[in-house]
């Protein structure tokens, strides 16, 4: 089975990409299933129905998402009813949505994906660990195929997260950074692993927003806006072959797409 991880989506120029990029990428290598982390894709910052859906028509089979999910107020509305809309699992319990699902694939195979949290630089949620060993229990009653998506800012908790899963999933895929890493391997256990995926947007930018409002962030130390950017528009990700009986990855591929 081969399974397309798409690195975070910001605002419309990575929906672009998503639109027009992913029906090839399809195709070029056989894919059974994609995720994509969305958590920017509306505006550069949270998720909307309309922009969940403009994905889900793209290609896109489940959307994970990070610190951002809460920035557009109809998201409240839509997570308890939409199964494809992720949210970190370590969220404290109560909160709306879920953090981790099942999902069919050739109508003869199951993917588990689970959505976590770093919080090494970030705000405090429950344990990644914890959380995320929990949810893979869980899952791995009904597939031994599970894809990690942990969204966070330090390095060094996404690969001791790496560690910690190695042999219990599929792959631990890193985001957030928008930076995609070339640290791509398969661990002792079988689990396919990187630091980061990368950005899917614009690449004339400071991680997809607009270079002259972060300059003038970083020199003036004043409060600016960012706008997202829309030069250089690229799709960046990874590709796992998984044994579909076994669940451990064959290889893991980084991609990087220019629309």
């Amino acid at each position: 089975m081969k399974i397309l991880f798409i690195g975070d989506i910001v605002g419309r120029p990575g929906r672009e990409a998503i639109k027009n990029l992913l029906p090839g990428l399809k195709k070029e290598y056989g894919l059974d299933f994609v995720i994509a982390n969305a958590e920017n894709a509306s505006g550069g910052s949270g998720i909307t129905l309309s922009v969940a859906e403009e994905l889900f028509a793209s290609g896109v089979d489940v959307l994970t998402s990070g610190d951002h999910i809460w920035k557009k107020r109809e998201i409240f509305d839509i997570i308890n009813q939409e199964a494809r809309i992720l949210r970190p699992v370590n969220f404290p319990p109560g909160t709306p949505g879920s953090g981790s699902g099942l999902f069919k694939v050739k109508d003869k195979f199951k993917v588990g994906v689970i959505n976590v949290n770093g919080r090494v630089f970030m705000e405090p949620l429950e344990c990644p660990f914890r959380a995320t060993k929990q949810a893979q229990e869980e899952l791995h009653k009904d597939t031994p195929i599970i894809i990690v998506d942990i969204h966070a800012e330090a390095t060094s908790e996404k690969v001791a997260l790496g560690w910690y899963l190695d042999g219990k999933v599929s792959a631990v895929l890193g985001t957030h950074t928008h930076i995609q890493t070339a640290d791509e391997k398969i661990l002792p256990g079988g689990t396919a692993y990187i630091t980061d995926v990368g950005m899917t947007g614009p690449y004339d930018s400071v991680i997809g927003r607009r270079k002259e409002d972060v300059l003038e962030r970083f020199i003036t130390s004043v409060p600016v806006r960012f706008e997202v950017a829309e030069d250089n528009i690229q799709l960046h990700g990874a590709i796992i072959d998984i044994d579909e009986n076994t669940g451990k990855a064959n290889s893991i591929t980084r991609i990087q797409k220019k629309l």
